[in-house]
């Protein structure tokens, strides 16, 4: 029977010797009985796959990010790190054309930094600050250790386009002439290519914008009404990297369509509600990881999430947005230089964890171009989507 041998080894061995077998039958489990056992093997079940599972995302996640050691190809020779809560933060937009970004046409001279800003967070996290450098400033280019097509030479120092540096030496070059034309420390760096950016902003479903005039420009690709849109990856794309569609077709104006971007950008991640969807967050998570390239010591979603969660409280109004100050090369129209006494004071701002100061800006080529209006300042900020930043 089934009961005599589910009752075990011990009530058989006491049936030999002749004793009365202690052991009792165990009752059949009544359906509820059973369903409440299948429940809670199956939550426990849940618990141990989700628990890998996870382990299995982070593992994805962390492989998808690509790290350069920048403290390592710098050592010693850099600004002091200021250790008072602020952070500091070079990031990038590389015009490869290597992979995926082919269909945006050839760079014969090798990928170069299409757009640098450097993005400061305040003692308290709760301000910001971008100081973007145009990518036309004739700067004094440190040496930088040449990359390895150069056969990893020094490359002496000359005095140069900006973005050269990276074509020359990649980010390390790159962090490097920041921190020696601002005295300030980079704590870390970022990289975001043609092809990762479109991806990542299709991922968020798009970034609402107002213009305020017609863009029709063939070499970045977009047409826009005047109106508020909802651009995809690919119009998003577009308008960063339009200068003959805008103004005076120059790299300033193009710098303050950024700008307004990246305001509308913040906003439009604030607004998706990414923790209440884990797909949305997956999805994005794995998106951003996979299009960005940091410093070693940001390479990690652990470190990148710690990021995350200290820009959170910042919204785009608490950001304070600015060009570096120059004016055009009275040598060459198609280059900008610094106004030094004007630079000191930005640079002077951010490392004190203090606003730059209006008489910073004014007077720069950079302070006077309007972009033709297709963005209009209110108060001070820009509109992003249907409605104004107050």
């Amino acid at each position: 029977m089934a009961g005599d041998s589910y009752e075990g080894d011990t009530a058989g061995a006491r049936r030999s010797r002749g004793g009365r077998a202690s052991g009792r039958r165990r009752r059949p489990l009544s359906g509820r009985r059973r369903a409440l056992r299948a429940a809670a093997w199956t939550v426990a079940g849940a618990v141990a796959l989700g628990g890998t599972s996870l382990g299995f995302v982070y593992f994805k996640l962390d492989g998808n990010i690509s790290g350069v050691d920048i403290n390592a190809a710098l050592g010693k020779n850099r600004p002091e790190d200021v250790p008072n809560g602020s952070m500091d933060i070079l990031v990038l937009g590389s015009d490869s054309r290597a992979g995926a970004n082919a269909k945006y046409g050839k760079n014969e001279g090798g990928a170069r930094s299409d757009t640098a800003m450097v993005l400061h967070i305040n003692e308290k996290h709760d301000k910001a600050g971008v100081v973007s450098i145009p990518r036309d400033t004739v700067v004094d280019r440190p040496s930088c250790k040449g990359d390895k097509s150069e056969g990893g030479k020094i490359v002496p120092p000359q005095r140069a386009m900006f973005n050269s540096a990276y074509k020359v030496g990649g980010p390390a070059c790159a962090v490097k002439t920041v921190e020696s034309l601002s005295g300030v420390r980079m704590d870390h760096y970022l990289e975001v290519d043609f092809a990762g950016f479109q991806r990542l902003i299709d991922t968020l479903g798009g970034v609402e914008m107002t213009t305020h005039k017609a863009i029709h420009d063939k070499d970045s690709h977009l047409d826009l009404k005047a109106g508020t849109h909802r651009l995809d990856g690919e119009q998003s794309l577009g308008l960063v990297r339009t200068r003959h569609g805008v103004g005076d077709g120059s790299d300033l104006g193009r710098i303050q369509l950024q700008q307004a971007f990246l305001k509308a950008l913040i906003d439009q991640v604030n607004s998706v509600g990414l923790f209440s969807s884990p797909k949305k967050l997956y999805d994005l998570a794995d998106t951003a990881t996979s299009a960005v390239t940091t410093d070693s010591e940001l390479n990690s979603v652990g470190k990148l999430t710690g990021l995350a969660k200290m820009l959170k409280g910042i919204k785009s109004d608490d950001i304070q947005m600015t060009t570096l100050p120059v004016v055009y090369d009275p040598q060459n129209p198609n280059r900008v230089i610094q106004v030094d006494s004007k630079t000191k004071k930005v640079w002077a701002a951010i490392k004190h964890d203090q606003p730059v100061p209006k008489s910073a800006t004014k007077g720069s080529a950079a302070d006077k171009t309007d972009i033709g209006g297709v963005v209009r300042e209110e108060r001070g900020t820009v509109e992003a989507g249907s409605r104004k930043q107050e």
